[in-house]
């Protein structure tokens, strides 16, 4: 059952592939295992493979997930509501596509309506859709803007991504506590600097120009 052909989205772009079966997850975590230099039949790793196979299926949910179907419903009756929508500090976790590790942060996320506005707790789980994939920062940016910008017809779209990457924390050059900030803007964000400094200073009180 396992063996289906299952669609991996990122971004814009769609591939599809046979998806290997449990068992050869479990197989390829063990293999890591003894690479590593352990032994996968000790007590403390004997389930360990079916464990980390259980935590992937987690962590990397995204791919299962649509952002067109999230989006497709908003409501219309609030009282002609034109003006910005912001939600700030959407926490998440998501995986470096170069090293497998994680790197955490949070959103930002404004934009402004045109026909009707959607669940506020939308925005968050639109962060969760992409961040639960092999991603790198400047991706995920990108892909929350052209989800909410396809799907909503807004009139601009404002994201902003900080986030600490494990893969300079941990590795390399091992550099604890640096952030990582990205940001993509369209439409009146884009157009009008006051617009794009309205969004800044209500995300970053301590902005300054």
């Amino acid at each position: 059952m396992d063996a289906i052909v299952k669609t991996l989205a990122k971004g814009t772009g769609e591939k599809t592939r046979p998806k290997p079966t449990r068992e050869k997850a479990e197989a390829a975590v063990r293999t890591l295992i003894e690479w590593i230099g352990d032994d996968p039949d000790r007590e403390g790793l004997v389930d360990t493979p079916s464990r980390v196979v259980n935590a992937y299926e987690e962590l990397y949910s995204g791919y299962d997930l649509d952002s067109a179907e999230l989006l497709s419903t908003t409501f219309e009756d609030v009282d002609g509501y034109k003006d910005m929508v912001l939600v700030r500090d959407i926490p998440f976790t998501s995986h470096c596509e170069h090293h497998m590790v994680p790197f955490i942060g949070r959103a930002h996320i404004a934009y402004y309506p045109t026909a009707g506005v959607i669940g506020l707790s939308k925005l968050a789980r639109l962060v969760d859709i992409y961040a639960r994939r092999l991603q790198t920062q400047e991706s995920l940016t990108a892909q929350i803007t052209t989800a909410l910008v396809d799907g909503l017809g807004t009139r601009g779209v404002a994201v902003m991504v900080e986030a600490e990457h494990m893969c300079m924390s941990m590795r390399g050059v091992r550099k604890q506590g640096t952030s990582t900030m990205t940001s993509r803007f369209t439409g009146v964000f884009h157009d009008d600097e006051a617009e794009r400094q309205k969004f800044l200073l209500l995300v970053r009180p301590d902005y300054s120009r």
